[in-house]
């Protein structure tokens, strides 16, 4: 499978990972979940050329992840704000961050906590069961396709190179 061509694979994550799988793209969303902004912002946090902040941008706009609302005019200047698509983004960036916490913190722990403002508790993200409620592990799950194999290329096609 080539980069270039994931956005075509019949697999969510691939398809997915076509548009934030950069690391670049994903620092500019965690930067826009701790209210990052303006792209002036975004490159001093990032320390990011401009040419890819731009781009990722602009991707993250074209995929209605960000949208642009204009702050000032005359000169016209943009924010960047998540939209509700963006925002549904979260669990899986806040995933990422509780990973990287338990695996990478250094001695002095986790370079940030996240407190849940509803009980006033930081949390660590976990992953539960939408039917019941429980908690899910990976080795707890069974994948299984969900469109009939007629109205889609097989796993096997997917994978073969093209």
């Amino acid at each position: 499978m080539r980069w270039e061509n994931l956005n075509r694979e019949n697999c969510s994550l691939a398809r997915t990972l076509a548009v934030i799988g950069d690391r670049w793209t994903l620092l500019i969303l965690r930067d826009a979940f701790l209210r990052v902004r303006r792209f002036e912002d975004f490159e001093k946090s990032l320390k990011i050329a401009r040419r890819v902040l731009s781009e990722r941008l602009a991707l993250l706009v074209e995929h209605g992840i960000l949208k642009k609302v204009a702050y000032q005019e005359r000169p016209t200047r943009y924010e960047y704000r998540l939209t509700d698509k963006g925002l549904e983004l979260y669990p899986a960036i806040i995933s990422l961050v509780h990973w990287g916490d338990r695996h990478y913190a250094t001695k002095d722990g986790p370079p940030v906590l996240h407190t849940h403002l509803t009980c006033g508790h930081d949390f660590r993200s976990v992953m539960t069961c939408s039917e019941c409620g429980e908690p899910v592990a990976a080795r707890e799950v069974a994948a299984r396709p969900s469109i009939p194999a007629n109205r889609s290329r097989s796993r096997k096609a997917a994978m073969s190179p093209r």
